[in-house]
């Protein structure tokens, strides 16, 4: 025993990994613990793209049931809690559906058919007023050049108008893909519609019982933030398509039905889509009428786009669903860089369901902490409600709904039996 240490004391070896976290400073140690979470999260969600892209015949047709049927469920409950069977509800509120869309598909495609030969003579018109300006503008180009461009494009535009025609309105897919599709979509929102909330109620099984009720809870609230996105996104493409539409009607711009369709399908991706339909929209104007049609078509699209962004939008969506415009694009690029035109759509509702469900899940984390320190219990409404700006007042009214079809609300851990209680003496 040495001199230095006293007599009696055990020698204690030096902890070397305390040591070694004592010579990192405390930032780097921090920003070390935020990077690997972070390529964590990044490796996860590349993960998540890599299974969607493998799976995406399956996984879009899902994903498009779920977003018919957010659009839907509202009005096949509202029957539903009228008296009429469920069962029926569903029936009518698809057939309604797929009559509309038929017949607007129909008169689109009819008018976009006789719409065609009059944009080609307008083109034509176009190509040679611009020959004559080249000629004799400023520009001053030779006379020789310039007619031989022009008859090579207006041969072209003559002699591929079919072509031109049915690869506008083909689809990279094939006709059994889309046909497979179209009918696992029907089917899958048949039973979302049918019992949506029974078919969660069975998925959040895999979840751990103590946290199996503020998952299903936090699931529903998602879904009614989807059902409040997707009611708010259709009248605000309606308000766009009719605006627009209605401003090229009137310019007599050619096609100006099946471009004001094309700004209502543009409206279900945010920002991107409502911006490259508007620049079609104002170049079919330059093209056919000029400029000033086409200066007065932008006036129209952007007066429509700033009373969607500023009006519209704020008051359907409310707070519960609006989104950072950073987060909004981001999405879009990254869908669009995944999946294509199908990934642009399903970002936004995407990221507005995973935004609800997760501050739902944490604040639900923190009430049911309080609660069980209570020792108190969620009153449930006793009238079910689609409440898009009060994610626990939806989660409450589905979990009555489906007490009132014969459900049962997934339990948390309070209905399970302590295994150190010894029971009733």
């Amino acid at each position: 025993m040495s001199e230095a240490e006293p007599a009696g004391r055990p020698h204690v070896a030096p902890d070397l990994a305390s040591l070694d976290r004592a010579r990192v400073h405390p930032q780097v140690r921090a920003a070390a613990e935020w990077a690997w979470r972070l390529l964590l999260l990044l490796f996860a969600a590349y993960v998540a793209a890599k299974l969607f892209v493998e799976f995406e015949e399956v996984l879009v047709p899902v994903a498009l049931a779920i977003l018919i049927a957010a659009m839907l469920v509202p009005a096949v409950d509202a029957l539903d809690r009228r008296g009429v069977p469920r069962s029926l509800a569903v029936l009518l509120n698809i057939l309604l559906a797929l009559g509309f869309i038929a017949g607007v598909m129909t008169f689109v495609v009819r008018e976009f058919m006789r719409g065609v030969p009059q944009l080609v003579e307008e083109v034509s018109a176009t190509v040679e007023r611009t020959k004559e300006w080249l000629i004799e503008g400023p520009l001053d180009l030779d006379p020789e050049q310039v007619r031989n461009a022009g008859t090579d494009i207006l041969d072209f535009l003559q002699h591929n108008q079919d072509r031109v025609t049915s690869g506008a309105l083909a689809t990279a897919t094939t006709a059994s893909e889309i046909i497979t599709g179209a009918l696992l979509t029907l089917f899958l929102l048949i039973f979302f519609l049918y019992g949506g909330d029974q078919i969660w109620r069975f998925s959040v099984g895999v979840v751990p019982v103590a946290t199996r009720d503020r998952v299903w809870r936090a699931g529903i609230a998602g879904f009614g933030t989807l059902v409040g996105y997707v009611r708010a996104t259709v009248a605000v493409a309606f308000v766009d398509a009719c605006g627009i539409g209605v401003g090229l009607a009137i310019l007599q711009v050619p096609l100006a039905l099946p471009l004001a369709s094309l700004v209502f399908l543009g409206a279900f991706i945010p920002i991107v889509g409502a911006l490259l339909s508007g620049s079609l929209a104002v170049l079919v104007a330059l093209i056919t009428q000029g400029w000033l049609a086409a200066v007065v078509a932008l006036a129209i699209v952007v007066g429509v786009m700033q009373l969607e962004s500023h009006v519209l939008q704020p008051f359907l969506l409310g707070r519960s669903v609006r989104l950072h415009p950073v987060a909004v694009v981001l999405g879009i690029a990254a869908g669009l860089v995944s999946a294509g035109i199908i990934g642009g759509l399903l970002a936004v509702p995407l990221i507005a369901f995973l935004n609800t469900a997760i501050r739902h899940l944490k604040d639900s984390e923190g009430a049911a902490d309080d609660q069980e320190a209570a020792g108190g219990h969620v009153v449930e409404p006793s009238e079910p409600v689609w409440d898009t700006a009060d994610p626990d007042a939806t989660a409450d009214a589905v979990a009555e709904r489906g007490t009132r079809h014969g459900g049962e609300t997934p339990k948390s851990d309070e209905s399970e039996p302590d295994p150190r209680d010894p029971g009733p003496s």
